[in-house]
């Protein structure tokens, strides 16, 4: 399977990664392209390599076997790849503007003098504009929601102009207002900007009506393609090495398992479960 059924450039390349840390083997032999102005769910239990996949994209962490290709970086992959982190807190005391942290995408990484808030103004008030928190600007970013900080950091990541956008678990802690406001955002930014957009997380559900692929990670491996090729209970069983099954009910899919398997299948790592008495079972929305 493929996650790109079209003869376009891709975005993002990966040819057999492999990643190995203290002797455990985290990723095997993972490959897949994006092309641009794609929306993509990286899915997967807690532990199951995503975070490292992205620091691999990043270049922050070197596979033993593969390569990871932007073409048209230069080969300096980083500069066009944006990056919202999983977890980043921000202290309410701080005096720190939403257009700061917007600025800070610009040349937060330079050495010595800024550039000018002249240079800074007209890029950092349109990404203001783009991800609709122009309201948002003079406020402490310490003080703002959870989707309001969520969409000032896409838009510091994107002040950049990056061809891609990686984005670890963006819906983690969100309401399900927020959860939806964040999803449609980066929707539109993909199809907007041409942005290739690349979402970890542990539920599909919320990306559902957006998502043009899924890579579908677990045990350090991945299938990938459309939602329908992937979240079959033939193709997940093949992944996690265990009988799986999926089922669709209100809406939302819930991929079942036996017991002996709901370690791999994330059980009691934050994912919506549902225990069915009686029956051996554990029921997990992935």
């Amino acid at each position: 399977m493929s996650s790109r059924p079209t003869t376009e450039l891709p975005t993002l390349a990966i040819e057999g990664v492999d990643v190995s840390l203290s002797g455990r083997h985290v990723l095997r032999d993972v490959s897949f392209s994006l092309g641009p102005g794609s929306v993509t769910g990286l899915i997967g239990p807690n532990g199951a390599g995503k975070t490292t996949l992205f620091r691999v994209i990043l270049g922050l962490l070197h596979p033993q076997h593969g390569r990871v290709t932007v073409p048209g970086a230069d080969g300096a992959a980083h500069r066009a790849v944006g990056y919202v982190p999983q977890k980043l807190v921000f202290d309410p005391d701080m005096p720190l503007r939403a257009r700061d942290v917007v600025a800070l995408g610009l040349d937060g990484d330079r050495w010595g003098v800024p550039l000018s808030w002249r240079r800074r103004r007209e890029p950092v008030e349109e990404m203001l504009d783009a991800v609709g928190a122009t309201h948002l600007g003079d406020a402490r970013v310490g003080d703002l929601s959870g989707g309001e900080q969520q969409r000032v950091l896409v838009a510091h990541a994107l002040v950049g102009r990056p061809r891609l956008l990686l984005l670890d678990e963006p819906l983690a802690n969100l309401d399900i207002g927020a959860e939806q406001e964040v999803v449609e955002l980066l929707a539109r930014i993909a199809k907007d900007q041409n942005v290739t957009v690349f979402i970890s997380a542990h539920d599909m559900n919320p990306l559902l009506a957006v998502m043009d692929h899924i890579v579908y990670i677990a045990d350090g491996r991945t299938v990938n393609g459309t939602t329908d090729e992937v979240v079959r209970s033939d193709v997940l069983s093949g992944l996690y090495g265990h009988h799986v099954d999926v089922l669709g009910v209100h809406g939302r899919i819930l991929v079942v398992a036996g017991r002996d398997d709901q370690a791999q299948l994330g059980e009691g790592h934050g994912h919506d479960h549902l225990d069915i008495p009686d029956e051996p079972g554990v029921v997990s929305v992935l």
